[in-house]
């Protein structure tokens, strides 16, 4: 029988033992370090234009003929700017006299940055130009005032003229 007692106390040993074991721990190494995360906004503009179509002109009226066009300019949230208006194509024309042309004639304009058409729109920032302006998230919708002079002896035909605008920040 003492052998009977020796199984019965080896089995309660590892019936135990079984019961009571610990499990192995996989114990989870890791490591940490950070990342730096960077951008550089650049100062960007984009305008977009509308013509300007003065319609008829009439040179035996004692009036002026006169017309209004827009452009926007969208730029970097934050970027001032200034925008000015070039004399055109025309060959000796300035931003004070413009000339659209219809083959060898001309026909004088002129463009204005205020509606009662005083100050001339030029292109040389702080000397002929609006002031500066500092963009915000919306685009800046910009008024042009053109004028025709009254009483220019020119020919008929379809008179045209290309003025760059140039935005400047």
């Amino acid at each position: 029988m003492a052998d009977i007692s020796m199984y019965r106390i080896l089995i309660g040993t590892i019936t135990v033992g079984l019961c009571f074991q610990v499990p192995e721990i996989a114990m989870a190494a890791s490591a940490t370090t950070t990342m730096g995360i960077s951008a550089t906004v650049l100062s960007a503009c984009i305008v977009t234009a509308n013509s300007m179509a003065f319609g008829n002109y009439n040179p035996t009226s004692a009036s002026p003929t006169d017309a209004t066009s827009t452009f926007d300019v969208i730029c970097t949230a934050g970027t001032s700017y200034s925008v000015g208006l070039n004399a055109g194509t025309k060959a000796g024309a300035t931003v004070t006299t413009r000339q659209m042309t219809s083959g060898g004639n001309s026909l004088s304009y002129s463009l204005y940055s205020d509606s009662s058409r005083s100050t001339n729109w030029g292109n040389t920032p702080g000397t002929d130009t609006p002031s500066p302006t500092t963009a915000g998230v919306l685009p800046s919708t910009f008024t042009v005032y053109g004028r025709i002079p009254a009483q220019q002896n020119v020919p008929t035909g379809s008179y045209a003229d290309t003025v760059t605008i140039t935005v400047s920040y």
